[in-house]
């Protein structure tokens, strides 16, 4: 079974924790987790765009000029396609980009991302983050006690508005709950610090 040491606040260790082996001792699947991860970035899609077609476009009523005897090709509206102003044809419509993978893929490509991790030793454990007010100085005071200087995903458990507030402000730092955690961040950031009572948490949803 993995192990990490588990830090206190002030970056002193206070011994070691136990991860659970089918979070954290996986073996990894780079498949599924380029998978994963191409489906959390086109879920962020919006679709909006849009062009109008030659239904859509103003203008166009009349017949631009009679049919035969001008010498000019003939033209029924002033907003078909190949006019300057015209409708486009087969342009982009407003859509989604989203699509599912099976829950078991979609839980095998966490797993494989923190067990990567894990195996990097690129996970820390923390006991708690308590701050009595919001301090973003304090927070990096945390961060310089733990020695980490790289680009940092934290994860709290849920009610530890102190501890958000005290790092969002913080550059390379991103703070997510334990409900929260995806594979696009884990996989984003250089490390992950999670709190005791928000690595139970994820090993109860994710194991």
């Amino acid at each position: 079974m993995p192990k990490t040491i588990l830090f206190k606040q002030d970056g002193s260790q206070a011994g070691e924790i136990e991860l659970n082996e089918t979070i954290f001792g996986v073996e990894p699947n780079e498949a599924l987790i380029f998978e994963a991860i191409v489906m959390s970035r086109a879920s962020l899609r919006q679709g909006t765009h849009a062009v109008k077609n030659r239904s859509e476009v103003r203008g166009g009523g009349r017949k631009p000029w009679r049919q035969k005897g001008t010498g000019r090709a003939r033209q029924g509206s002033i907003r078909s396609p190949q006019w300057v102003g015209g409708g486009v044809v087969f342009g982009p419509t407003p859509r989604s980009y989203g699509f599912k993978m099976p829950r078991k893929q979609r839980r095998l490509a966490i797993n494989s991302a923190l067990s990567q991790k894990a195996a990097a030793d690129e996970i820390v454990v923390i006991e708690s983050l308590q701050f009595d007010t919001p301090k973003t100085k304090e927070f990096k005071t945390v961060l310089e006690n733990l020695s980490i200087d790289q680009k940092v995903l934290v994860v709290l458990e849920g009610a530890n508005n102190n501890a958000y507030l005290s790092a969002r402000n913080l550059p390379n730092v991103k703070v997510i709950d334990d409900q929260n955690i995806n594979i696009l961040d884990v996989v984003n950031y250089d490390k992950v610090i999670i709190t005791k009572d928000a690595l139970s948490t994820v090993e109860e949803a994710l194991a």
